[in-house]
């Protein structure tokens, strides 16, 4: 896909007319796949949970830091847990002020919703994504939105496959934004790896190409899209146009449920969620828009904290 000639000569004459200040802000846009590592700033012990620290190789080898929580009483299914940009597994720790805060100034609490799951007699296994949290660097320290993370995908499922106990479990995804981007992707180069997975929980999924649109129109440089897809590849990146769910979602099978906001300030776009749902070759499939917020951070990624019975019905469902 790349840049076609043309966008690419555009994009040089862009640069060449384009003010300082606002190529400031292109490549501002640009670095968000340069991805703030958000730090451990809670663990499962803080609700009362037991776990375990573990260390899993991704599928190229990148060394991922991971929890395992096993579910408050003795269970036989096990959620794989991810993450989104520019998060870690215990959340996003934006109410420590800045840097963080200059996302949205919330703390984002993925510890609750192990707790939800624990509770419902789930085992969770949840890992921080390369290039965040804990876990190892790779790829110039840039985020692929998917398009490298799939390997961490891999190489978790391939480590729950080869264990004793957990080979042996039922096994569902919860997969989020970039971590569901990561997801995508793996179940299209790897279908045979995840063919007996039940279902899969996936929230706020997203194209870049929609945040990048919203986010240069809020800052006045949205002209410059093809300046931008120059700067993400200069920094060894994609370009937004293959930073999209859009490409893999025919290829996820599984019972899905995505969640998105519906008046999302990041993206301005439900269109671009519904097309994620629609695409997707799953037969029994479902979507539940979050309304009356604009705040992806606050709102959207908390949503499970804060009303757990849609996602636990759902896993009620088809974790059987």
């Amino acid at each position: 896909m790349r840049m076609s000639p043309e966008r690419l000569a555009k994009a040089f004459e862009q640069e060449k007319t384009i003010s300082a200040e606002d190529y400031e802000k292109v490549k501002g846009l640009a670095a968000i796949v340069r991805p703030l590592r958000s730090f451990i700033f809670k663990t499962p012990d803080e609700y009362g949970m037991e776990y375990q620290e573990l260390v899993i190789p991704s599928d190229d080898g990148v060394p991922l830091e991971a929890w395992y929580i096993p579910a408050k009483e003795k269970s036989d299914k096990l959620i794989i847990f991810n993450h989104a940009l520019p998060m870690c597994r215990a959340g996003f720790p934006g109410h420590f002020g800045m840097p963080w805060a200059g996302f949205d100034a919330v703390e984002i609490d993925f510890i609750i919703q192990y707790k939800h799951l624990t509770d419902a007699g789930y085992n969770v296994l949840t890992y921080d994504i390369r290039n965040h949290g804990n876990s190892g660097a790779a790829n110039g320290g840039v985020c692929g939105i998917g398009n490298w993370e799939w390997r961490d995908c891999v190489g978790v499922k391939k480590w729950v496959d080869a264990h004793p106990e957990l080979s042996k479990m039922t096994v569902g995804l919860y997969s989020q934004c970039m971590g569901g981007n990561s997801q995508y992707r793996a179940i299209k180069e790897r279908p045979d790896l995840f063919a007996n997975v039940k279902c899969m929980v996936s929230p706020m999924v997203v194209s870049m190409g929609a945040i990048y649109d919203a986010f240069s129109e809020l800052q006045g440089v949205q002209q410059y899209q093809e300046l931008i897809d120059l700067e993400l590849l200069r920094m060894g990146g994609f370009t937004a146009a293959e930073m999209t769910p859009h490409l893999t979602a025919p290829f996820v099978h599984m019972p899905t449920l995505i969640v998105q906001v519906k008046d999302d300030s990041w993206t301005r776009n439900p269109e671009d969620g519904q097309k994620t749902f629609d695409l997707l070759a799953s037969k029994e499939k479902e979507i539940f828009w979050i309304e009356g917020t604009t705040r992806r951070f606050k709102d959207g990624y908390n949503w499970f904290g804060r009303e757990p019975k849609v996602v636990l019905d759902f896993l009620a469902k088809y974790m059987k």
